[in-house]
């Protein structure tokens, strides 16, 4: 309200007073945290409920649901809810047979004891061989499996590494050595370890009543055992989960008697007992630093030196641009703005400018439309509706509203930036076509709303299709698709033709010169100023200041990681964005030089050229690590 009161020409007090009212009310504000990430306290014998998801692999991009494996089941299996983007995603979550309660500690608990048919068994052997692992979630956190390594430079230093899920099995080793055989063994027994700390109101201040008891998880790891399991004369039922094992220490104290690994038979089947035990460990990590351990970063450095390396490319290519500028410009237009000429010099430099070639000779026809300026057009507009999607996205991550706690965000505001800017990809389209004087407005605002999403679509309902075909959970069910449909055509499309009309309601763009009725005639290009060899000079010099960055976006996709480097992220991107525009101008002014005025659709390929390369490089990077 005092904004809209003070007027322009007293910015000093307008600025006072904005701040002598934040300091007003800063004792007032209170933090807030995003839904579904807020703290829940649990007391001291509580129950504690574990979560099943999925079962990954970074040998393969098809994932599954966990209970598409013969594991045990409780009697009823619930889904949770999940948002828009964990449907895209297929983190599908249920409810387990897993029981626990808070600081409890409790050993060889029988989960359920399970017959296999060979076939079964040959299913688990599958998984195994290709590395799939198990995730799971308590209190929103993801289960891990901690592994410690030590750095070259540093072999006294070891650092601790969470790899998410646990593996399903693994290969059988020979006993008293290390050499794996053609056996594989099945992890039945889990040995849970759950940190907690008591609550501090200090940590979440507003979100905890003043005086209450209780503690916060605060990290959740598991380590895979494969234990065949023996009991006492016949199966119990009814002591389930608390059935005496005689591969267990009585009571259970977390040892085991003497006993072989449970091995996959695929050829006779067999009967497996699975179990886990539950210990609970006080942990000094606070709720809100809990996600720390797998957001750490261990090679900073090497984004650092990515970061150099981009700048040093791009300082490459304002030095050329400043060069042209400064230099051949500011020549160029001192020799032809000169007045104080005799006639018989002036007689000459008029002769002169006749036979002169370069990018003088084409002001009349820069300004021409190329062929196919409507799909220019359309492109243009998506264009700036994925850039500023992405700027959106990228701000919004930077300041930690799309943490990995809050399950689905990141994908899920995409989308929703992504539909709400086609306000301005249709106006940019609009404003673009009418200066290519397009004679119908209307499809150019249904090109823009049908073409790029459409394509996109066409590949992600393919993909679904096989998804489906190979039951993994990764496909999408036909509720989302619809809803995929209705903000597709009754949010994105309307905004677009909106913007569309406000576009053609302005004024033609205004150019300085006018375009030649006649088109002019181009020469011979030189090889290394065609088409393509400006789209491989282009896109490489772009990739070259983010391949770097682009190797750990594509680990993260392949390998199932957290990916939370958004800062690197945003700065990566806008060198990026700066090296595309100067590498486009200077290789725009070398075709002016060459009297090719055919500009509009270079200087967008010249620039779109380095998506190809992170495609090509996404590809090989797959096949490569598979």
């Amino acid at each position: 309200r005092l904004r809209d009161t003070m007027t322009v020409s007293r910015p000093v007090l307008a600025g006072a007073a904005c701040l002598l009212l934040a300091i007003s009310v800063l004792p007032l504000a209170q933090a807030f945290y995003l839904p579904g990430v807020a703290p829940r306290t649990f007391k001291d014998g509580e129950s504690v409920n574990m979560k099943v998801q999925t079962l990954v692999s970074t040998e393969t991009p098809l994932q599954f649901d966990y209970y598409q494996l013969p594991f045990c089941k409780p009697k009823k299996v619930h889904d949770l809810p999940e948002n828009l983007g964990e449907a895209l995603a297929g983190e599908k979550a249920h409810t387990s047979a897993f029981k626990a309660l808070m600081k409890v500690d409790e050993y060889c608990k029988t989960l359920c004891r399970m017959k296999y048919t060979p076939q079964q068994m040959e299913e688990f052997q599958d998984f195994a061989i290709l590395e799939y692992r198990v995730n799971m979630r308590l209190d929103n956190l993801p289960i891990s499996e901690m592994a410690s390594y030590a750095l070259e430079a540093k072999p006294d230093k070891k650092i601790e590494i969470y790899n998410l899920g646990y593996p399903i099995g693994g290969k059988l080793a020979e006993e008293g050595s290390k050499k794996e055989t053609d056996s594989y063994v099945l992890n039945n027994h889990l040995r849970f370890k759950i940190k907690y700390h008591p609550v501090d109101n200090s940590d979440v201040t507003g979100m905890t009543e003043e005086g209450e008891e209780g503690n916060y998880i605060v990290g959740f790891t598991v380590i895979p055992l494969s234990i065949k399991h023996t009991y006492y004369g016949k199966w119990n039922q009814t002591a389930v989960p608390y059935v005496k094992l005689s591969t267990c220490t009585q009571p259970p104290t977390g040892h085991f008697e003497r006993h072989q690994p449970q091995v996959i038979d695929p050829a006779e089947g067999g009967e497996v007992v699975w179990t886990y035990d539950i210990t609970w460990e006080m942990s000094e990590v606070k709720w809100a630093s809990r996600w720390d351990v797998y957001l750490q970063m261990t090679d900073d450095n090497i984004h650092w030196f990515s970061i150099v390396n981009s700048l040093v490319i791009l300082t490459f290519l304002t030095g050329i641009v400043g060069l042209i500028m400064t230099r051949i410009l500011r020549k160029d237009f001192a020799r032809y703005n000169e007045v104080a000429l005799s006639e018989e010099d002036r007689a000459e430099q008029n002769r002169e400018m006749r036979e002169e070639t370069g990018w003088k000779l084409v002001y009349g026809d820069v300004f021409r439309a190329p062929p196919m300026a409507r799909v220019l057009a359309v492109y243009v507009g998506t264009g700036l509706q994925l850039s500023v999607m992405t700027v959106l996205t990228l701000v919004f991550a930077t300041l930690g509203f799309l943490s990995p706690s809050n399950r689905g965000a990141l994908l899920s505001s995409v989308l929703v930036f992504f539909v709400l800017m086609g306000l301005p990809a249709g106006y940019t389209s609009a404003r673009l076509a009418k200066f290519f004087k397009d004679e119908n407005p209307y499809r150019t605002a249904l090109l823009t709303g049908t073409l790029f999403p459409g394509v996109c679509f066409a590949v992600f309902f393919w993909v679904n299709i096989v998804a489906w075909s190979k039951q993994s959970s990764s496909a999408v069910p036909f509720g989302t698709l619809v809803v995929l449909c209705l903000l597709w055509f009754c949010v994105s499309l309307p905004l677009i033709f909106f913007g569309a009309f406000l576009g053609y309601k302005k004024e033609t763009m205004a150019v300085p010169v006018q375009t030649n009725p006649i088109p002019r005639q181009i020469p011979q290009q030189i090889w290394y100023l065609q088409l393509p060899s400006s789209l491989i000079i282009g896109g490489l010099l772009s990739f070259g200041a983010v391949f770097v960055e682009m190797f750990f976006i594509i680990s993260s996709i392949w390998q199932h990681r957290f990916y939370y480097m958004f800062g690197f992220l945003a700065l990566v991107f806008l060198i990026l964005v700066v090296t595309c525009a100067e590498i486009t101008i200077v290789l725009a002014y070398l075709h002016l030089c060459t009297e090719d005025y055919r500009w509009w659709w270079r200087a967008f390929l010249t620039s779109g050229s380095v998506a190809g390369y992170m495609f090509f490089y996404g590809g090989d990077h797959y096949f490569s690590r598979a």
